[in-house]
């Protein structure tokens, strides 16, 4: 068993924290230097009748022309904001080497992603960024993507995330979820806010 430390000492890597690429700057590869999924690979639809919505979401492996959207959403969007994280780093964090971006499609429009890391935390997944469009918010797209993760990974025991102090409706969201509290990086990325460490335990 990995001692207790080890969980907090891996998450301060700059490859898989969600906040890192915040305060320090990294040198990631163009989006071409990878091997993107072929987009019909891994899909995965659930009816968002819990939602009031009577539609689909549809989510799957990112096509190389939504790394751009997603980067374009996360750098218009809180906690990234808050988290001083501008348009080139948002671009850097989707491209790390380990990880996997999801894209959710709404009768074909993009409304959010999720970022997966397999190994991202002592060897246990991770989820490293996740965001729904503007228009899109409120009608269960966040908690189909957190589900997707669940089912993506399972098997493999445990789920990590960050998640920012002052990000509220993130927290309620992840413990509608099954997340629960294990630690704190205090003053991790914005002095006088906290990066708050989830974790979940899969089947």
């Amino acid at each position: 068993m990995l001692p207790k430390k080890s969980i907090f000492e891996t998450i301060l890597s700059d490859v898989f924290s969600e906040d890192a690429g915040a305060s320090r700057p990294s040198q990631a590869p163009s989006i071409a230097a990878f091997s993107i999924a072929n987009p019909q690979d891994g899909c995965y639809d659930r009816c968002r009748f819990e939602a009031g919505m009577g539609t689909s979401i549809h989510i799957a492996a990112a096509a190389p022309d939504d790394y751009e959207w997603s980067a374009r959403l996360m750098a218009a969007s809180d906690p990234w904001i808050t988290l001083g994280r501008d348009l080139e780093g948002c671009r850097a964090a989707l491209v790390r080497p380990g990880t996997e971006l999801f894209i959710a499609r709404d009768q074909g429009h993009l409304s959010g992603f999720i970022l997966l890391a397999a190994y991202g935390l002592a060897g246990s997944p991770y989820i490293a960024s996740i965001a729904v469009a503007a228009e899109a918010r409120g009608q269960g797209v966040g908690s189909q993507l957190l589900r997707f993760a669940d089912e993506h990974f399972a098997g493999r025991g445990h789920l990590f995330l960050l998640v920012s102090s002052f990000n509220h409706r993130a927290q309620k969201l992840y413990r509608q979820h099954g997340y629960e509290l294990v630690g704190e990086l205090k003053d991790y990325v914005v002095a006088g806010q906290s990066e708050l460490i989830l974790h979940k335990r899969l089947p």
